[in-house]
């Protein structure tokens, strides 16, 4: 199948990579260069285009993983004069449900399917292709769509018409979003008590209040690892689009308004390129650690 894919982040590399791998043909488009990884780079069927329309026209499905609204609205003028009639649009980016259905009833005007298929995971989980991803929209595309989106995906969660996988990637990253914070508090107890770091991850793999993320984030954060696998200031995207869903279906959301004033706040001392988890950096310097553990050992 040729496929277009527009968007070469930290996301969309490691799913062109695995669709590359399965044997499709890949037309791809980015808004700025980048330097290909090596799986990527190079590959016989990868071929790179200048321009939204190349990568577009003619290809049998269009794919998109993109980093919000501001790039989604900048991108589909062109996507959607361009595709051909029937062709099948699957985005998988995180974005605000209500401009989802926009860009849904762009697609379909214009004699498209459309997908929203946003995913859970982040830089290891797409390049190994054991991403979760939910997806809103026509059941029909979704079957249609499933031997593609199973190359790329641990787990496939149809959750129904359009907008409700955009829907449902803003709930649950309302839970993840929630955790890293928390986890930062937790860990600024941590290093002032002086307990040992593997000791603490070591209970945090085993009790029933833990979890990938908690596990993840702490480990890194002990160890003063905040290399980016998803960007902080993607994350304060993120809790922003929460906050306006949360507000559109007239949900209280308090505590997730606190989580995300943390997010502020730490994009404003400049951690934006960290990790998600870079957050513990500040809350560590609030609680007058420094951003590393002296306790690993």
């Amino acid at each position: 199948m040729e496929i277009a894919y527009l968007g070469f982040g930290i996301m969309g590399i490691g799913m062109v990579r695995n669709l590359l791998n399965a044997g499709h043909t890949v037309r791809g488009w980015n808004r700025t260069h980048r330097e290909l990884p090596d799986g990527v780079e190079g590959h016989e069927n990868l071929s790179l285009k200048e321009t939204i329309s190349e990568a577009v026209e003619g290809a049998d499905l269009v794919m998109l993983c993109v980093t919000g609204p501001d790039a989604q609205e900048a991108i589909y003028p062109d996507l959607v004069n361009a595709i051909g009639n029937d062709v099948l649009v699957i985005d998988l980016t995180t974005t605000d449900p209500r401009l989802t259905t926009i860009l849904a009833d762009a697609v379909r005007s214009n004699n498209g399917r459309y997908l929203d298929a946003p995913v859970f995971g982040s830089k290891n989980e797409a390049w190994n292709g054991i991403l979760d991803i939910v997806i809103g929209g026509d059941e029909a595309d979704f079957e249609e769509a499933k031997p593609i989106l199973e190359i790329v995906s641990k787990t496939l969660h149809y959750m129904g018409s359009t907008p409700a996988g955009a829907q449902m990637k803003l709930v649950g990253n309302l839970l993840v979003a929630a955790q890293v914070h928390s986890v930062g508090e937790a860990m600024s107890l941590v290093r002032k008590a002086g307990l040992n770091a593997d000791s603490v991850v070591g209970v945090l793999k085993e009790v029933d209040y833990s979890s990938g993320v908690v596990v993840g984030t702490a480990g890194a954060s002990l160890a003063g690892d905040y290399s980016p696998s998803f960007y902080l200031k993607h994350m304060l995207k993120d809790a922003r689009l929460i906050g306006k869903f949360a507000r559109d279906m007239d949900v209280p959301v308090p505590g997730s308004s606190v989580v995300a004033e943390g997010f502020q706040a730490a994009v404003n001392r400049g951690l934006g390129d960290l990790n998600a988890s870079g957050i513990h950096k500040m809350q560590f310097e609030m609680a007058g650690l420094d951003g590393a553990n002296d306790n690993e050992a």
